[in-house]
């Protein structure tokens, strides 16, 4: 367990001590070993790869309160982390809402990121953008609003031993969404991972103008898969939108969201190529 801003992190850690930090963050409803293809790969390469159980998930700390789940907080996570490993930057990858919290980490701690490479979910504001502007995006995102309903939510998601969640991951994850289900069943576990959702997506937060004022300086690369069910095509080539600095789409025709999974090979490279 790794101590830092407060909570235990159970992590998944290989490669050599003194090599390149990569710090992997995963999404919902997932655990740190959604990167272990390619925490073996950046290992191999020589660099230090870091994936943990972000708060509220696996076997890391998971506070009680919605307000302990808001972004700042998420963010301060990742800065604890890096600064566990003895190092001042690191190359940031996430996936899901790991790439929501990447994202707002890159802005809010350029001095902490070496390079940014985000899996399915373009720059929050296009992201933001895309809701309220594209009919496909609105209805893809329809689901949030169900997160949103404290106790709703929790009924719902376990119904036929969390058929749902299940179904989110299909065959594609393997033993690792079983690993995954069997984890967020614990007590209080559902409930923490949707806590992202109602901490900053919730009523009376300002999440629109919090999404525009996101500004990476780090050389950034987004992974998006052209069949994700999730996150659309109008997010993703509009990112380029709010970039000013080094910046580069790489669509992964055929894949979904769980790119992690469904094409291993191209994630690990675009990640190793981030850090060599």
């Amino acid at each position: 367990m790794v101590q830092a801003n407060g909570l235990r992190f159970r992590t998944m850690v290989d490669g050599p001590p003194t090599g390149e930090m990569a710090i992997l963050l995963h999404g919902f409803p997932e655990g740190a070993e959604s990167w272990s293809k390619q925490v073996e790969a950046l290992a191999a390469s020589g660099a230090l790869a870091v994936a943990p159980d972000m708060r509220g998930y696996g076997l890391t700390d998971a506070p009680p309160d919605v307000r302990d789940y808001e972004i700042g907080k998420l963010m301060a996570d990742v800065a604890g982390l890096i600064k566990a490993f003895g190092r001042d930057r690191a190359h940031v990858a996430g996936h899901d809402w790991g790439a929501i919290v990447a994202w707002f980490f890159a802005s809010q701690h350029p001095e902490m990121t070496k390079s940014l490479t985000v899996l399915s979910v373009g720059h929050p504001a296009a992201a933001a953008a895309a809701i309220r502007n594209d009919e496909d995006q609105a209805k893809r995102s329809e689901y949030i609003r169900l997160f949103l309903m404290e106790g709703k939510a929790e009924e719902v998601l376990t119904e036929d031993d969390h058929r749902r969640i299940r179904v989110m991951f299909g065959d594609i994850a393997g033993p690792a969404a079983e690993h995954f289900v069997r984890s967020i069943s614990r007590p209080g576990r559902l409930t923490a991972s949707l806590n992202y959702y109602r901490a900053n997506f919730g009523r009376g937060l300002d999440w629109w103008s919090r999404a525009n004022d996101v500004k990476v300086e780090a050389p950034t690369v987004l992974l998006w898969g052209d069949q994700d069910a999730l996150l659309g095509r109008w997010q993703a080539e509009h990112t380029k939108d709010h970039m000013t600095h080094d910046y580069r789409l790489d669509v992964l025709e055929g894949a979904g969201h769980w790119l992690q999974f469904e094409r291993p090979d191209e994630v690990s490279r675009s990640l190793v190529g981030a850090v060599l």
